[in-house]
């Protein structure tokens, strides 16, 4: 199953490379991509590189501190995998 993002970016905040994710990180959390990216199997990097863009543009969401605060609160609206199953149904996107 794949998620398309509900409001998508144009252009992507982050982009979809070693560079564009550095950039868009902290300067300790920059030194531990480059760690885990060096460290990684070739195998492996795309999954590195997927799993740190993803980090990137959580550090870059403009609604990041809200949406932190409100999850730590427990008043984060939250949907159950059978209601976003049905949505994704109904829009005609896939759910496998």
């Amino acid at each position: 199953m794949t998620a398309q993002p509900i409001h998508p970016h144009e252009p992507e905040r982050v982009p979809r490379n070693a560079e564009g994710i550095a950039a868009a990180l902290d300067g300790g959390r920059r030194m531990e991509f480059y760690r885990e990216l060096l460290a990684a199997a070739p195998e492996e990097a795309e999954n590195v590189l997927r799993r740190w863009w993803c980090e990137a543009m959580l550090d870059t969401d403009p609604a990041g501190d809200r949406l932190t605060a409100a999850a730590l609160d427990g008043t984060l609206s939250t949907v159950t995998v059978e209601d976003l199953v049905a949505r994704r149904r109904e829009a005609g996107l896939p759910v496998e």
